[in-house]
Formats: C-alpha cells, sequence, structure tokens
C-alpha cells in the first residue's frame, strides 16, 4: 500500500444501535475500514457488512466472499458464499475477550462501472479459541458507493467503544 493514511469518518458504538456505518468515499482511491473492539450485547455474535450507496446500507442479495478461517483449536474449512445479502466479516466476536479487529481495504468503491470489492484480514478471540479469517468479498453490482457499513447479525447492539474508522490511502 503507499504511505498516508487519512482518516475520513468514524463511528462508534454506544450501547444504542445493532449498525455502524462509516461514509465519506467519494474518489476513485484504495479506502481502508479498520475496526476494533468490535462487540455487541450477544456474546459470539457474527458481525457482518454491507456496502453504502447515498448512506444507506444496501441489503440486496449481491454479496460473494471467499476466505481462509484460522483456528489455535480445530483444523476449519474455507468459507465461501454467494448471493448473501451481506458480507460475514467476522465470527464470534466475544465481548469477554475484546471483541472483533480487523483491517479491510476498499477498491472501486468510487466507480459506477466496477464492482466494488474488499480485502480483509481479521482476528477475535471466544474464550480459550484465538481465529482469524483473511480474504475478501465482492458486491455485484455496478455502482458508485460512498460507505461501508457493520452490523449485528444477531440485531443486538453495539457495546460502548466498539469503533469502526474510515481512512483514504494515498
Amino acid at each position: 500500500m503507499a504511505g498516508q493514511l487519512i482518516q475520513v469518518n468514524k463511528a462508534v458504538g454506544d450501547n444504542t444501535s445493532s449498525v455502524l456505518t462509516v461514509t465519506g468515499i467519494n474518489t476513485d482511491d484504495v479506502y481502508m475500514v479498520a475496526f476494533h473492539s468490535l462487540s455487541t450485547n450477544t456474546n459470539n455474535d457474527v458481525l457482518r457488512a454491507r456496502v453504502t450507496t447515498s448512506g444507506i446500507p444496501d441489503s440486496d442479495s449481491e454479496y460473494d466472499r471467499a476466505l481462509v478461517y484460522f483456528s489455535n483449536q480445530v483444523v476449519q474449512p474455507n468459507r465461501y458464499g454467494a448471493n448473501s445479502d451481506g458480507w460475514q466479516i467476522v465470527e464470534n466476536a466475544d465481548d469477554e475477550n475484546g471483541g472483533g479487529q480487523g483491517i479491510l481495504y476498499l477498491y472501486n468503491f468510487n466507480n459506477s462501472s466496477e464492482y466494488s470489492f474488499y480485502t480483509q484480514e481479521t482476528v477475535s478471540t471466544v474464550s480459550n479459541q484465538s481465529a482469524g479469517q483473511m480474504g475478501g468479498g465482492t458486491h455485484t453490482v455496478q455502482e458508485s458507493n460512498d460507505g461501508f457499513s457493520m452490523y449485528s447479525f444477531y440485531g443486538t447492539n453495539f457495546k460502548t467503544g466498539a469503533t469502526l474508522i474510515l481512512y483514504k490511502v494515498i
């Protein structure tokens, strides 16, 4: 990646919403989303993501993903999915063990004639199990997307301090 990050937007959980959204993608540059302490009021929640169009999370069924899952406890198969209504970003975001942490790079989000896609590196800890995921996904719609939204699969609120930050990479 290039040399500098410029913070564009930040969302911090306050125990009142099951969605964290950052917008502000308005150039064809690569963007980066970093998150830490991402946990909800449901222990071992699954955290998912969507692109935003005009600031609103896009809930169509056009999300594809593939990744490798690493764990210190068991051998896990690779994860993949097509035509889902969101990307699964973190499995088992255990609030008692720090929640989910990760970095995602966002590509083609501002380009209305290409698919938006991302790459990810994420980690989480559940009890005595540490796990990580590396991979990526595509939103298979040719449209301009202006942001990134994370949400709780179980619909429970993000805990206070759960943080999602959008950066522009220059």
